[in-house]
């Protein structure tokens, strides 16, 4: 059985266990890949043009990720793209962030003091040798949680949406999401937005694939209506 994968009858082994193990789930799934013709996945189409301002090596991804907390995408982008402008059109390095005057930075790309800090406090973390990029993606989930959180600014939900998009991860429960918890709330017929906690207890017989249930999760808050 393998998860993680793009083509529907890679795919059908995994959400079939969700079926199994979750009617309501099942249901959710069902409603999805009618309306989108198919199965969800996390793997960017390779037709697709490179986009400078979306990176794709570790570094870059956690840059990102740090920019973009609390703000739309068109915002994001913006900043991403000036703090790229910055540094001559290329993301900076670590050793960059850390050489850059932290004010002039935080004016110069339009960030916050907290987002400014983050950026230093990752670069720190990597230049020590705390978060080690060249195996972080051999580590076990846990391991990489532990490591992304110890960075300031940087908190499980920002961990969660590493491993889930960009190391591709397939049992990883993105719990305190608040599109999650919503869409959980929604579909499961719950009194009020349910807590983390409660949404792990719903969550556990999706085990080992709650990756691919969050990305149903997720789609299914776009599909007005119960599923």
């Amino acid at each position: 059985m393998t998860s993680g994968t793009t083509s529907s009858s890679e795919r059908v082994a995994p959400e079939e266990h969700l079926r199994q193990a979750d009617p309501v789930l099942g249901s959710i799934i069902d409603k999805v890949m009618e309306d989108n013709g198919g199965p969800v996945t996390t793997v960017p189409d390779p037709a697709l043009p490179v986009d400078p301002n979306m990176p794709t090596d570790h570094y870059g991804v956690l840059v990102r990720a740090i920019v973009s907390q609390n703000i739309s995408n068109i915002a994001s982008r913006a900043i991403y793209q000036r703090l790229r402008e910055r540094f001559g059109g290329d993301p900076p390095t670590p050793e960059e962030i850390l050489a850059a005057d932290p004010d002039e930075l935080r004016l110069a790309a339009g960030l916050s003091r907290a987002k400014t800090a983050s950026l230093r406090s990752l670069a720190e973390h990597i230049v020590s040798g705390e978060i080690d990029l060249e195996r972080v993606h051999l580590l076990p989930d846990d391991e990489v949680v532990a490591q992304l959180v110890a960075v300031k600014g940087i908190g499980t939900w920002t961990a969660d949406i590493f491993l889930i998009f960009h190391l591709n991860r397939p049992d990883v429960l993105a719990a305190g999401d608040l599109e999650i918890r919503r869409a959980v709330e929604r579909q499961y017929g719950l009194p009020g937005l349910p807590r983390p906690t409660e949404v792990e207890r719903i969550a556990e017989p999706w085990r080992p694939h709650r990756t691919l249930a969050c990305l149903y999760l997720w789609q299914s808050i776009e599909t007005p209506g119960p599923a």
